[in-house]
C-alpha cells in the first residue's frame, strides 16, 4: 500500500510537472502575440458597465480609477438592484467630480433572473449608446491606460470579446494573501494554458468586454440569467459564433475582501464549484496540476519506507517547482507588485488549493450575496430557501 501511494505522489509531480512546462510555453506564447495595444489612432467609443451591490471596502477609490481613464470618449453606467443601494450612492459621489464623463444611474428592482448580475446587465445594455461594452466587478481597480488598451483588439473586425488578466492585489493578514497570490499564480497558470492548447474560449469576469453584435446574436444577456458562471458562457458564446476571444496583455488589480480564513475559504471553494459545474472534466484533471500535496504525499510515504532523504528531495522539488511558477506568473504575466511574497507563499497556496480543490465535491451550494443556491449540470442554479432545518428549492423567473 505504501509503495502505491509513494507511486501515485510521483506520477502527480510528472502531471504536475507537465502543466507547470504547458503554463510557461503559454507565457511565452503569449508575451510574443500583438493584442493589438498601441493603436492610438482606434479610439472607438465604448459603454462602460458596472454592476454594484452595497458599500464594498475602498469601493469609491475603485470607481475613482474607472473616471480617470486616458481615453477621447466613454461613457459609464452603473446599476445595482434598488436606487438607494450604497454602492450606488457612492458612485453618484465619484459621478459628481468629473461632471465631463457621460454617467448614468440604473437599478433593476426585484432581479429578473436568478444571476442578479445579469439583471444589471441586460438593463445596462439596453440604455448603452455605443457598441463596444466593456463590463468590469465593483472590486477592480484599473489604471489610466485601461479602456484603451482592452478597447485595442477590436480593431480587427474578427474580435468579438476581449478579456484580461489579473494579479490579486491585498493589504490583509495572510488568508488573503494566499487568495492573492493564487489569483495571481493559479488562475494565471490555468489561463495561459488554455489559451496554449484551445485559444480563448472563455471571458473572466473582473474584465469582459464584448460587441453588441454578438450579445444580440447569442439572445441577449438573458441566456446567461440562469447560470453561475456568466463569464464562462459569455467568452464561450462568442465563440461559438466564430468570433475571436482576445486575452489583453492589460493586466488589472482585483481586491481581495475576504479576510478571515473562513471567508477567504468560502470564496475560493463557491469559485471552484462554479467550475466543477461549469467544467466538469477540466475541473477534475486540475487535481494533477498540484505539485507540493504530491511532494508531500511522496515525502511521507518515503519515509515511511525508510527512504526519508530520497522523499524529501522529491518535496523540495514539488516546492521549487511552484515558486518557480509563481515567480513566471507574477513577473511576466501579471506584473505582480510584490513578487517575492507571491513566490514564497504560493507552495502553501498550492496546498491549500488542493484542499480547496477536494472541498468543490463536498455537494453541490453555493453562497453568494447571503443566499443559498444548489448548482446543476452545466453551472445552472436554483436559489434554496432554508426553514426549520429543511431546505427546499423555489422557483426563480429567468
Amino acid at each position: 500500500m505504501l509503495r502505491i501511494l509513494f507511486d501515485f505522489g510521483l506520477f502527480g509531480l510528472v502531471t504536475s510537472t507537465i502543466f507547470t512546462l504547458l503554463a510557461l510555453a503559454g507565457l511565452v506564447r503569449f508575451r510574443l502575440r500583438w493584442d493589438g495595444a498601441g493603436r492610438e489612432d482606434f479610439c472607438p467609443p465604448v459603454s462602460l458597465f458596472k454592476p454594484l451591490h452595497g458599500a464594498e471596502p475602498n469601493l469609491e477609490a475603485h470607481l475613482e480609477s474607472f473616471f480617470r481613464q486616458d481615453y477621447p470618449a466613454f461613457e459609464i453606467l452603473f446599476c445595482a438592484r434598488m436606487a438607494t443601494d450604497a454602492g450606488l450612492e457612492i458612485a453618484r459621489r465619484v459621478a459628481e467630480r468629473h461632471p465631463e464623463i457621460p454617467t448614468r444611474f440604473l437599478f433593476t428592482g426585484e432581479a429578473t433572473y436568478i444571476n442578479a448580475k445579469v439583471s444589471s446587465m441586460e438593463l445596462m445594455a439596453a440604455a448603452a449608446r455605443h457598441d463596444i461594452w466593456i463590463i468590469s466587478d465593483s472590486d477592480v481597480r484599473v489604471s489610466p491606460t485601461y479602456v484603451g488598451e482592452i478597447a485595442a483588439p477590436f480593431a480587427s473586425d474578427t474580435v468579438g470579446a476581449v478579456t484580461c488578466l489579473y494579479r490579486g492585489v491585498t493589504y490583509g493578514n495572510l488568508w488573503s494573501q494566499l487568495e492573492a497570490a493564487g489569483m495571481s499564480v493559479e488562475m494565471s497558470a490555468g489561463v495561459l494554458t488554455a489559451n496554449l492548447l484551445e485559444g480563448m474560449k472563455f471571458a473572466l469576469g473582473p474584465t469582459m468586454a464584448v460587441r453588441r453584435r454578438c450579445v444580440e446574436r447569442m439572445g441577449g444577456f438573458g441566456v446567461l440569467g440562469p447560470y453561475c458562471s456568466d463569464d464562462f458562457l459569455l467568452g464561450a458564446k462568442v465563440a461559438e459564433q466564430a468570433e475571436t476571444v482576445v486575452l489583453s496583455h492589460h493586466v488589472i488589480d482585483h481586491i481581495i475582501l475576504n479576510l478571515s480564513f473562513a471567508a477567504s475559504v468560502q470564496h475560493q471553494v463557491r469559485w471552484m464549484k462554479s467550475t466543477r459545474f461549469s467544467r466538469p472534466l477540466g475541473h477534475l484533471g486540475t487535481a494533477l496540476t498540484f505539485s507540493v500535496p504530491f511532494g508531500l504525499l511522496a515525502y511521507l510515504t518515503g519515509m515511511a519506507m525508510h527512504r526519508p532523504i530520497f522523499g524529501l528531495l522529491l518535496l523540495a522539488y514539488s516546492v521549487a517547482q511552484r515558486m518557480i511558477l509563481a515567480a513566471a506568473m507574477g513577473i511576466y504575466a501579471v506584473e505582480e507588485h510584490h513578487p517575492l511574497r507571491a513566490v514564497l507563499l504560493y507552495p502553501l497556496r498550492d496546498l491549500l488549493g488542493f484542499g480547496c480543490w477536494a472541498a468543490s465535491y463536498a455537494d453541490n451550494t453555493i453562497v453568494w450575496r447571503e443566499t443559498r443556491y444548489r448548482l446543476n449540470r452545466g453551472g445552472l442554479m436554483h436559489a434554496v430557501d432554508s426553514a426549520e432545518g429543511e431546505q427546499t428549492e423555489r422557483a426563480v423567473p429567468v
